[in-house]
């Protein structure tokens, strides 16, 4: 059962803060369908960062001496690379739909396709593979949490609670958590939400009130991509072995459907995102869950098909989103481009 809960964890924590990071866009009136693309290239620069540091000195020998709290911190500085330079990237949506008044579809369109090739391409210039990978070692080796970092007695005293959400986790899990409830906050308990969210439902009534809508929209923008980046980076480390290819699995498209899924709340995502992450534990590792501990694998026994696991998500995701969709409610001015001059 721990291994369960640890890997739907694993799946669901990226979805959430992309989910979240689709919210920031779209309640402040942009479409971001640039969230895969965003966490694609946020996947590659936590990865080159984390690639780069192992070879420094500091680094190398926090590992050797089991220095636990530099390698957490290591991964907490990647996640941190990842998502300003997502930021950064997502200002090309921002810039095109904002400024140019771009239709936002085609612009957030335009990241997915540009995206991958971009990190496929600095993959090969830098690397000269096709895949960037760790410099040494694997991620679970060098920064996972390990029980040595707690004690036996740790150990005896948490049980099923420390091997479950403590024990062989990241530290990545618990960052991503805590972001989400802290944004979470910001973006309906405080002044400046309040002003994010008007901006997506009634720009020119904003604008009346003193309101800087593009200033408002490039914000919404802004942190949408920093936390899709650093989604991106978190994926990465924890399925893909920290590890970066131009590709994230679809991850990006499934943190939309969970984002309407969820109806653009916080709360409603999180259980969105805790559904959509056990079938994708259950596609990724059906042939070795074990429930009861008895040695028995009961979803390989069925002996249905492997692909049909695999199609879970994606199925779940069709199912869900022709139930839901119907009565889920966008911000009325989501995709419409400000013009001050129609108001």
């Amino acid at each position: 059962m721990s291994f369960l809960i640890q890997q739907t964890l694993v799946y669901a924590i990226p979805l959430m803060i992309v989910a979240l990071a689709g919210v920031f866009a779209e309640r402040s009136g942009i479409i971001n369908l640039a969230l895969e693309g965003i966490m694609i290239f946020g996947a590659f620069c936590g990865v080159f960062f984390v690639n780069k540091m192992q070879n420094t000195t500091w680094v190398y020998e926090a590992y050797r001496a089991d220095q636990y709290g530099t390698l957490q911190l290591t991964v907490i500085l990647a996640m941190l690379v990842a998502a300003l330079l997502g930021a950064i990237f997502s200002l090309l949506l921002s810039f095109a739909s904002i400024n140019l008044r771009a239709n936002q579809t085609i612009g957030g369109t335009a990241l997915n396709l540009l995206a991958p090739a971009l990190v496929l391409f600095l993959i090969r210039m830098l690397e000269g593979q096709n895949t960037l990978f760790l410099a040494k070692g694997d991620a679970a080796e060098w920064f996972m949490i390990k029980k040595s970092m707690f004690g036996y007695s740790a150990k005896e005293s948490m049980g099923f609670l420390g091997d479950t959400f403590i024990h062989k986790t990241y530290i990545s899990n618990y960052v991503c958590i805590l972001a989400f409830i802290v944004l979470s906050i910001l973006l309906y308990k405080t002044r400046f939400g309040l002003r994010l969210r008007s901006c997506g439902e009634n720009p020119h009534a904003a604008d009346s009130l003193g309101i800087n809508v593009h200033k408002m929209r490039y914000a919404g923008t802004t942190i949408s991509g920093a936390l899709a980046g650093m989604g991106g980076f978190v994926y990465a480390l924890t399925t893909a072995n920290c590890s970066a290819n131009g590709d994230v699995a679809g991850f990006g498209f499934l943190a939309l459907a969970v984002m309407i899924f969820g109806n653009w709340k916080p709360l409603s995502i999180a259980g969105a995102s805790l559904l959509f992450g056990f079938f994708k534990c259950l596609a990724a590792g059906y042939s070795s869950i074990d429930i009861n501990g008895d040695g028995i694998f009961w979803l390989k026994e069925i002996g249905l098909s492997p692909h049909l696991y695999r199609m879970l998500p994606y199925i779940i995701t069709l199912i869900v989103l022709a139930f839901t969709s119907k009565n889920s409610r966008a911000p009325k001015a989501e995709g419409i481009p400000y013009d001050k001059g129609q108001r």
